[in-house]
């Protein structure tokens, strides 16, 4: 028996060993289009690789997924982020889980992956042939199985092959992009981090919270690339340019009202600029301040009228409102939004509902998840789900 697996990424290495460690007997065969193998584990998470996550936070699949979660939902009940931790530690890689309950290797490098897989895939007799562009399924006439784990595709031509054969293809855009926004005062606070901020596309439902980064071309973090993965779709029909609010406090208008109003009834005399509510970066405090009050940013905390005092109060609590002019001017964009269309795969198996035994993994599927280990957590999921259906379509046919 032979399976032939189109994608030399993580969901393909993945697929391959667990394939081979089911079913020893399989002859397997990695074919990767580029001249290595791995090479976006190896990038990944600042070249630490984010693995997996607890997901000790996540009461709802969808915050994270937001494109395959009932999907996903289904899935990890047969592999989960707690089979995936034990995968990887029975494997030899250590594993620690951060306070953000974000997964890395105890390396803290992502070629302790790597080499897990690569040691792995020896060891069991994958064959592995690198630098094969693959245009039609009919180069595999010699395989009983076939898995395609491509990953992402920028453009929906880069699908259109499977396309032929039958399968939707869900228009892939980008997700986990960071915001461009043309203000020189904001991009003058470059490398200035705020831990809690909730970002929002106003007019719509999107709304994201975590750390933002101000950068010299916009706004990035955790938060606003959640906030990309959540309005992929919208964005791009929007051409990436959209109005972006900010709360930089987390909190409702009357609460920072009542926090500032404490102040002002504790310490009159004090310049605005000295006493920071909400516990916001003094050089970020002062921008704001400037926004809203112009020169009268430069007078004491006793000195603000009520009107004032409303429009900081309104400017923290979500009233600070930004124009996004693009994605960041980096192709730093790690994951794509759409593919194969879930409607074309067995949602048991994740087997081609056009072909038979052809089975699809990865990022190929129109499954994609926020940052923090949840795309790497889909990709052992989906992989592992493959590799059981292929062993079961193996012992039904004995």
């Amino acid at each position: 028996m032979k399976t032939a697996i189109i994608g030399g990424g993580a969901a393909g290495f993945f697929l391959a060993v667990n394939l081979k460690e089911m079913l020893p007997e399989m002859e397997v065969t990695i074919f990767e289009r580029s001249k290595r193998v791995l090479a976006k584990v190896e990038i990944s998470g600042g070249g630490r690789c984010n693995c997996t996550n607890s997901f000790a936070d996540v009461r709802d699949l969808s915050a994270v997924y937001p494109r395959g979660h009932r999907l996903m939902k289904r899935l990890m009940k047969g592999f989960s982020q707690e089979d995936a931790y034990e995968w990887f530690e029975r494997h030899g890689v250590r594993l620690v889980t951060q306070e953000d309950q974000c997964v890395f290797p105890a390396t803290q490098d992502s070629h302790t992956i790597i080499n897990c897989f690569l040691a792995e895939a020896r060891r069991h007799g994958v064959e592995i042939r690198p630098q094969v562009k693959i245009c039609t399924l009919d180069e595999f006439n010699g395989y009983d199985f076939i898995a395609v784990t491509t990953g992402g595709s920028p453009k929906a031509s880069g699908l259109q092959w499977l396309a032929d054969y039958g399968h939707e293809i869900a228009a892939p855009v980008p997700s986990l992009f960071t915001f461009q926004i043309q203000d020189e005062a904001l991009q003058s606070l470059m490398g200035t981090v705020v831990d809690k901020t909730v970002v929002t596309i106003p007019g719509t439902k999107f709304r994201a919270e975590g750390p933002l980064l101000i950068t010299h071309w916009g706004m990035s973090g955790p938060a606003i690339l959640r906030l990309s993965s959540y309005a992929a779709r919208h964005l791009a029909e929007c051409g990436y340019e959209s109005p972006l609010a900010v709360n930089w406090s987390c909190l409702r208008d009357v609460e920072v009202l009542a926090e500032m109003r404490d102040i002002i009834a504790t310490q009159p005399q004090k310049q605005l600029q000295s006493v920071r509510p909400c516990g916001l970066p003094s050089r970020l405090w002062n921008y704001l301040l400037e926004k809203c009050l112009g020169e009268r940013s430069h007078g004491r905390w006793g000195s603000l009228n009520q009107k004032e005092q409303n429009r900081l109060a309104n400017l923290l609590s979500g009233g600070d409102t930004y124009s996004i002019a693009g994605r960041a001017p980096f192709k730093d964009e790690f994951v794509t939004c759409g593919g194969i269309a879930l409607t074309s795969v067995n949602p048991a198996t994740l087997e081609s509902r056009h072909v038979p035994y052809l089975y699809f993994a990865g990022e190929v599927l129109d499954i994609d998840g926020v940052t923090g280990g949840f795309n790497f957590q889909a990709a052992w999921t989906t992989a592992f789900t493959v590799a059981q259906a292929i062993v079961r379509s193996v012992e039904n046919a004995v």
